[in-house]
């Protein structure tokens, strides 16, 4: 057996919503065997960008403000130009989550803008691979995928409400991407060694 998948959380977090989730996604990739490192980018240094090169996946994160990633993220990913040139994170796997105040609040235009990053650098988008919860009459807000995105985690939780209250089901939804993540990474390296070996 080959060394556990390595996971890179590359988030901001703006009042400490977006932290619980990165939190949560980080406890359901280690518990599928991944070693995790947290990457907060709205300070790099080598050290992290160094973290993000060297991981087998990157889970992308931020708030959704005003329908898409953070001020503060998009600065980040337009500064990964230089590992863009020369293709440092071609056929890494990649995900994303996020989180804002509105029930919909324009959430999959930050999903679907990490996914175009992830697309741009060459890497392998992991979809939530969870059906709607939360869709049927006989269903419950308690249900994982509440909010029904598929391009990654979304939570939501009113603004003027502290982060310790970030609802259950998100967190158990972020972390169903962090174990998602981890299995599909360890696919993808198992099958990259079998080649190899061939």
């Amino acid at each position: 057996m080959g060394n556990p998948p390595t996971i890179a959380i590359a988030y901001h977090s703006g009042r400490g919503h977006t932290e619980v989730l990165a939190q949560s996604v980080r406890a359901g990739a280690e518990s599928a065997g991944a070693e995790v490192t947290m990457v907060t980018v709205e300070a790099m240094d080598d050290t992290k960008w160094e973290a993000l090169d060297a991981a087998d996946a990157i889970i992308f994160g931020s708030p959704t403000y005003m329908g898409s990633a953070s001020g503060q993220f998009h600065s980040f990913a337009q500064t990964t130009n230089k590992r863009w040139g020369r293709q440092a994170w071609k056929d890494k796997l990649g995900s994303g989550f996020t989180i804002g105040a509105c029930k919909a609040g324009d959430k999959d235009n930050t999903l679907g803008y990490f996914a175009t990053l992830g697309a741009q650098h060459g890497m392998i988008w992991v979809s939530l691979g969870l059906l709607p919860g939360w869709h049927l009459s006989h269903e419950s807000e308690n249900d994982l995928n509440r909010l029904g995105y598929f391009n990654g985690a979304a939570g939501t939780l009113m603004g003027d409400l502290p982060a310790a209250d970030v609802h259950k089901a998100d967190i158990a939804t972020a972390e169903h991407l962090g174990e998602r993540v981890t299995r599909m990474t360890a696919i993808h390296l198992a099958g990259r060694a079998a080649l190899a070996a061939t």
